[in-house]
């Protein structure tokens, strides 16, 4: 993914911090975590909003 532009949250001021980057790629969103940048997964746009909504609902807010 030599061409790949990664963008991280606003919410992730720190340069060093560990944080979720996201790519737009021909084929999807590209996801990542700073610190192991090998490990990418790949979804759609549609399956991408699907996560966020649940996210931001509470949807998926779990007791352990």
């Amino acid at each position: 993914m030599p061409h790949t532009t990664w963008r991280k949250s606003s919410f992730s001021a720190d340069v060093h911090q560990n944080c979720v980057e996201l790519a737009a790629a021909g084929n999807g969103i590209r996801l990542r975590e700073s610190d192991q940048p090998d490990a990418v997964l790949r979804t759609s746009p549609a399956a991408l909003g699907i996560f966020i909504r649940a996210v931001k609902d509470g949807r998926l807010d779990r007791t352990l």
